[in-house]
């Protein structure tokens, strides 16, 4: 139950080394001259980056001293799940066991809101909940957890046998709703989303530093 972020590197800024050195053939076959080398060197580790240092190193600074970053998060009283980061990741994982079931859930950092989004569904948090039983069954429920409401979006049920029931789109709303106390009774309530809210806010700052940390050791390379 990851962020993938990639960097176009435009052809035009390699382009002077090629330029460099075709002009050097032509002038002589046999043999570069250290002044071209000093000028491959300048240009390799000239000021250019600058700018970039500058700013990939300001905003780190900015959202290490944000609200969210310092913020401590304190666990509520009698909150039955171990918790795990996992640093790298856009996801923080939940995990229990009660009366011979394991209850897991993997919360996911919310897509950042653009054009055509609103501030409640940047609120939004998607998780995967499983219920697992000793005879190998499980329930897999796809939800989003909102300020209000706990929404199952989809379920999937895990037969003994490893194989995947079929799926079912459409969930009855008295099945739905029942499926909500039968969570619920498991410990994944409304009453700990703002628990989680917090919990994602500083995931949420804490890969975005990481991330940027990372953009500039490749940077300084």
């Amino acid at each position: 139950m990851a962020i993938t972020t990639v960097i176009r590197i435009s052809i035009s800024s390699v382009m002077p080394f090629a330029v460099v050195r075709r002009t050097v053939e032509r002038r002589n076959h046999h043999h570069y001259s250290s002044a071209l080398f000093t000028a491959l060197y300048q240009y390799k580790t000239s000021s250019a980056d600058d700018p970039l240092v500058r700013a990939v190193k300001s905003n780190i600074k900015s959202v290490e001293e944000s609200a969210d970053h310092e913020a401590k998060v304190e666990v509520p009283n009698g909150f039955p799940f171990d918790i795990q980061d996992n640093p790298g990741q856009e996801t923080i994982s939940l995990a229990r066991e009660c009366q011979g079931e394991l209850i897991e859930a993997e919360l996911y950092l919310s897509r950042v809101p653009g054009e055509g989004h609103d501030d409640l569904e940047a609120k939004n948090i998607p998780l995967d909940i499983s219920v697992s039983k000793k005879n190998g069954t499980s329930l897999w429920f796809v939800c989003t957890a909102v300020p209000n409401e706990i929404i199952i979006d989809f379920l999937y049920l895990y037969l003994e046998d490893g194989e995947i029931a079929p799926f079912i789109p459409e969930i009855e709303e008295n099945i739905r709703e029942a499926f909500q106390k039968y969570l619920e009774i498991r410990g994944i309530k409304l009453s700990i989303y703002n628990f989680l809210s917090e919990c994602m806010s500083k995931k949420k700052s804490k890969e975005h530093a990481l991330w940027l940390k990372n953009v500039n050791k490749i940077v300084e390379a």
